[in-house]
C-alpha cells in the first residue's frame, strides 16, 4: 500500500520545475497552522484530453484480446499436461517455466530477430514458397500480440494446470456411462470445474498487460498507443509527475473495481452452493 499512497499523494499535487517536481500538499504558516491543498486539476485534465481515453481503451482492447488468445492456446496445453503421466508431466512443466530462466528483454529481442523483414520467419516463408517477398510484421499490432501472448502464456498455463490436475476423472467416466459425448462432457463438467483456473489465469495476464510498456515499445510501431507508454512519457519526458500519478490511479481504479465485483460474485456463488 505504501507505493499506492505515495502515487495517490502526488496525483493531488501541482507540477513544479524543482526537485521533487511537484508541490507539497501540506503548507505550514508562521503561526503553526497548516493548509491542505488538493489539486483536482490533474484528474480534470484527463477528461479534457482525449489522448488518455484513447490510451485506456487501446490498452483494454490489447489486454482483452491477448488474454483471450492466451487462454485459447493455454487451455489445451494445460489439459494435456494435467492428463500426462507423472514423469512426462514434470518435464512439460519444466519446459513451460524454462523461458523464465532467460532475461525478459532477451526474449523480446529474439522475437525482433524472428519477425523482422529479413528475419527467420520471412526467410522460412519465402523458402517454402508461401510468399514471394518479405511480409512486414515488425512494428505492427501483430508483433505486439505475438510478444505479449508468448511472454504471458506461462501465467495462463500454470493456474489452469493446477485446476485441471485436481479434476476428478470419475466424473468424466460417469458422464460417459450415462451416454454423454466427450464434447458434451467437456462443456458440462470439465469447463465449469476449471473456471477458477480460467479466472485466475486471465487476471494474471490481463492486469499486467494493460500497463505493458516494453513489448509495445520494441515490437509495436509509433502508432501503438498504450497507457504504459503514456505513463513513461509523462514521468520522464514531460516531467509531469502529478498528471502521470493521476493516470496511474485511474488505471488502478479501472482494474480494481471489476476485480472486486468479480470476487464478490464468486463468493456469493460459493455461499449459495454451500447452502444448497
Amino acid at each position: 500500500m505504501v507505493p499506492f499512497v505515495v502515487v495517490l499523494k502526488i496525483s493531488f499535487a501541482e507540477a513544479l520545475i524543482a526537485r521533487p517536481p511537484y508541490s507539497s500538499l501540506i503548507e505550514w504558516s508562521s503561526d503553526g497552522a497548516f493548509q491542505l491543498k488538493l489539486h483536482f486539476a490533474n484528474y480534470a485534465f484527463l477528461l479534457e484530453d482525449r489522448l488518455y481515453l484513447a490510451a485506456y481503451l487501446s490498452s483494454i482492447k490489447v489486454a482483452f484480446f491477448s488474454t483471450l488468445i492466451a487462454l485459447l492456446i493455454a487451455y489445451p496445453m494445460a489439459y494435456y499436461i494435467a492428463r500426462s503421466p507423472s514423469k512426462r508431466r514434470n518435464i512439460l512443466l519444466m519446459l513451460v517455466i524454462l523461458p523464465f530462466w532467460t532475461s525478459f528483454l532477451l526474449r523480446v529481442y529474439a522475437w525482433m530477430g524472428i519477425l523482422k523483414t529479413n528475419g527467420i520467419l520471412n526467410n522460412v516463408l519465402m523458402w517454402l514458397g508461401i510468399t514471394s517477398e518479405p511480409i512486414v510484421m515488425m512494428q505492427t499490432a501483430f508483433a505486439v500480440y505475438v510478444g505479449i501472448v508468448y511472454t504471458y502464456l506461462p501465467f495462463m498455463i500454470l493456474p489452469l494446470f493446477s485446476t485441471l490436475v485436481k479434476l476428478d476423472t470419475t466424473l468424466l467416466e460417469a458422464s460417459s456411462d450415462l451416454g454423454a459425448s466427450p464434447t458434451s462432457s467437456f462443456f458440462r463438467i470439465t469447463l465449469p470445474l476449471s473456471m477458477n483456473g480460467i479466472i485466475a489465469g486471465s487476471m494474471l495476464v490481463f492486469i499486467p498487460v494493460i500497463g505493458e510498456f516494453v513489448i509495445p515499445a520494441l515490437l509495436g510501431g509509433p502508432d501503438t498507443l498504450m497507457i504504459g507508454k503514456v505513463l513513461w512519457n509523462e514521468f520522464f519526458r514531460n516531467r509531469d509527475w502529478p498528471v502521470a500519478s493521476a493516470v496511474a490511479i485511474v488505471m488502478l481504479v479501472l482494474l480494481l473495481v471489476p476485480i472486486m465485483l468479480l470476487r464478490h460474485a464468486q463468493n456469493a456463488s460459493a455461499q449459495a452452493e454451500a447452502r444448497a
